[in-house]
């Protein structure tokens, strides 16, 4: 039967969580005068405090823990069990044991060898519930167990709470833990945590300013978080000289106005709150007797000078708090001194950590810098993706196509519609794209066979055809797919962000579209370059009339021209479509951006248009950097300087000879 319970209590306590550390002292038979010690101190402690324990307080209940975590093995075990509202107290005879439910009564367990003990009627046990606050401390003082868990994940758990709410005394048994631990990964976490605290609660200068230069310019969050407090300030007011650790002495009427002195001095019960005029005339009003107010007639109230006197009068009596004349809280404010006081008394800790700051905001400012960057390209390749299209019937043509957006929002609707058939994204995205492309080349095609051809050197007539065009297209869109928004979804592998660091970071959508805009811009060099159509395209956009005599037919590549252009368009709005939303004034966004993109490039040419959109991104991505709180301010000024601009170089960045060559 006592190998049995032995068996029995063998098992409880390795089932019980936190305390895998304490296997190897428990398991293993205690004879006489081995590990007696540690049990004896934990079940005198406990012994010591059940009164505590059984109705804890948080203000109170803070030593009684310390002393358990400090009792050795069985500690954790009580601790978890106390946390998780398993400890109950026996009303006969006042002992407290580990109780677990079984049936109507409690299965008690002993709260230091975790040993089964007996079972107990429930109204014979009393539940010892602590309450959030205490629970908060348990947790603190089971951290130091579970940095040493066998289990990876407790030990994870523990730097995450350390890390949330750290503390003096988890300082000695995070740098214990360091050496034994196993994981590479855990042991980085502890080592930068173990910095972190020492720099708060290092025990002296030296070993913090080590702690702070160590990071060197990390851009961590834990760690400005750290150093911010260091440098933090109080203004504060002075009898004497200003002491302790003086950030910045203030002079009053230069860095530090003369309301604020005094407002100072009476926040320091170094000089009385000053009476409101406002407070004075009600005081007046208050002890008006016999039509007078402190011995002077109530009709001379209106003088300022005689209702101070009356004031004064009253004070004297006793009747009102006395009013200091601005002589006399000059006088005081003059006779004190003022500075900004460091939360942080040692100096060269505030030293070492304002230069750790400063190399801190150097490297975000850079890093800022770069990430700004970052979508500045990011937005200049949706840019051009949209204007790619534009910059051929455009460029080659001279044709105004206000119809262009409505092309990118054909193509949106072209990847909504196939994800509506096909469920997997991914293969959805692979068939909407060339899918997209058919679509609008045939309604570009079909759209300069019917409208365009016969409007060849009438810029205005197309301009106003191609918005005709647009606007109808715009309304059928909203006939056949409403008007509220449709989802264009990305494969799994393009959610997320590429994060580099707490402050750079891009989108994979973002990355596939710059990578497809280099795809298009890379098929567009090889079809100029390397086809018979580049070449007649090219030769038609030098001098059409030259061409034409050679053999050429202008119309046929004004045609082909127009439809490769509009099938681009599609192709960007299955890409646009990816991350903004589908509805049928989605290409509207877009349309103006195209054409300021192409005319800021250069007209007819595919690096003007480039270049075009990467100024573009940029400088609307740093406008609205300066101005985040007003997106709308940042395409004002945008325009403005694209207008400017233009005044300077009206061909565009990259000048291109176009069919005015042959006119």
């Amino acid at each position: 039967m006592r190998k049995v319970l032995m068996t029995l209590g063998l098992f409880l306590m390795l089932a019980l969580p936190g305390v895998a550390q304490e296997r190897s002292s428990q398991t293993v038979p205690a004879t006489a005068g081995q590990a007696a010690e540690p049990t004896t101190a934990l079940a005198a402690v406990l012994a010591e405090n059940v009164k505590k324990i059984a109705k804890p307080s948080r203000r109170t209940i803070g030593p009684v823990i310390d002393e358990i975590a400090a009792s050795g093995p069985g500690a954790s075990r009580f601790l978890q069990a106390w946390a998780d509202r398993r400890v109950g107290l026996r009303k006969s005879d006042d002992t407290l044991f580990i109780i677990a439910e079984q049936g109507q009564d409690y299965a008690l367990s002993d709260p230091v060898t975790g040993a089964p003990a007996d079972t107990a009627p429930r109204r014979e046990i009393s539940e010892v519930k602590p309450n959030s606050g205490v629970r908060a401390v348990i947790g603190s003082a089971l951290v130091r167990f579970l940095l040493s868990d066998p289990d990876p994940a407790k030990r994870r758990e523990a730097l995450t709470a350390i890390e949330r709410d750290g503390e003096a005394s988890h300082l000695a048994p995070l740098r214990a833990s360091i050496a034994q631990e196993p994981d590479a990964q855990i042991k980085a976490g502890k080592q930068r945590l173990e910095r972190l605290l020492t720099i708060r609660f290092g025990k002296d200068a030296g070993e913090r300013v080590a702690a702070i230069d160590s990071f060197g310019s990390d851009t961590g969050l834990d760690l400005r978080a750290t150093l911010n407090p260091l440098v933090a300030t109080t203004r504060r007011a002075f009898e004497g000289e200003p002491q302790g650790n003086i950030a910045k002495t203030l002079r009053p009427a230069r860095e530090l106005s003369e309301a604020d002195a005094y407002a100072l001095l009476v926040a320091a019960n170094m000089a009385p709150k000053r009476i409101s005029e406002a407070a004075m005339k009600q005081a007046l009003a208050a002890n008006v007797v016999d039509g007078k107010v402190g011995g002077l007639p109530l009709a001379d109230m209106s003088d300022p000078a005689k209702r101070a006197l009356a004031y004064s009068a009253l004070a004297k009596a006793g009747t009102v708090t006395p009013r200091l004349s601005e002589t006399e809280a000059q006088a005081l404010i003059d006779a004190h001194s003022y500075a900004d006081i460091y939360a942080e008394p040692d100096a060269t800790v505030t030293k070492s950590a304002e230069a750790g700051l400063a190399r801190v905001s150097r490297k975000v400012a850079m890093m800022q810098s770069v990430d700004l960057g970052l979508d500045g390209l990011s937005l200049a390749s949706i840019y051009f993706l949209a204007a790619i299209g534009l910059a051929i019937t455009f460029g080659i043509m001279g044709v105004i196509n206000m119809a262009h957006g409505e092309f990118i929002t054909m193509g949106a609707y072209t990847g909504y519609v196939v994800q509506q058939f096909v469920p997997d994204y991914t293969a959805s995205i692979l068939i909407a794209l060339p899918l997209a492309f058919a679509i609008t080349f045939g309604a570009g095609v079909a759209m300069e066979r019917l409208v365009i051809r016969y409007l060849y050197k009438r810029p205005l007539e197309t301009l106003l055809a191609t918005f005709g065009i647009s606007i109808a297209l715009q309304q059928l869109f909203k006939n056949i797919f409403g008007t509220q928004a449709r989802p264009l979804t990305s494969p799994p592998w393009l959610e997320g962000a590429l994060q580099i660091n707490d402050i750079v970071s891009i989108s994979y959508i973002r990355i596939a579209i710059f990578v497809l805009a280099l795809v298009f811009l890379t098929l567009y060099l090889w079809v100029m370059k390397r086809t018979r159509l580049g070449l007649e395209v090219r030769a038609v956009t030098q001098n059409p009339s030259m061409a034409a005599s050679m053999g050429i037919n202008p119309d046929r590549i004004n045609m082909l021209a127009f439809g490769f252009g509009s099938g681009i368009a599609g192709i960007a709005g299955v890409a646009i479509g990816l991350f903004a939303k589908v509805t049928s004034e989605m290409g509207q966004d877009y349309i103006v951006q195209s054409f300021m993109t192409v005319v800021v490039g250069g007209v007819g040419s595919i690096f003007g248009t480039l270049a075009g959109a990467t100024l573009i991104g940029g400088l609307q991505k740093g406008i609205e950097f300066l101005n985040p709180s007003n997106t709308l301010a940042a395409q004002t000024y945008m325009i403005l300087f694209i207008i400017i601009f233009i005044q300077f170089r009206p061909r565009g960045i990259v000048a291109l000879k176009g069919r005015a060559a042959g006119d």
